[in-house]
């Protein structure tokens, strides 16, 4: 499983597994081999889902914004 964490303050966001990171890795510009951060607004999140993104991967990114346009978030192995 995958942790996904909250770059700003490293709240815990949820759990996703090694498709979805895939899913994100092919979807989302990396800075290097080794990123292992996202940065992702609204037209990004809407994007993903436009592409495929399923429901529970959708919803812990959509959580991790709440009332904001925006949120970056790291993962980590867990």
């Amino acid at each position: 499983m995958i942790t996904l964490k909250d770059k700003s303050n490293n709240r815990w966001l949820g759990q996703i597994s090694y498709a979805q990171l895939k899913f994100l890795n092919d979807e989302l510009v990396t800075e290097h081999k080794d990123d292992q951060d996202y940065w992702v607004n609204r037209d990004a999140l809407d994007m993903l889902k436009a592409r495929g993104a399923d429901v529970h991967l959708a919803t812990i990114i959509e959580k991790a914004m709440g009332d904001k346009d925006e949120v970056e978030f790291y993962w980590i192995k867990s």
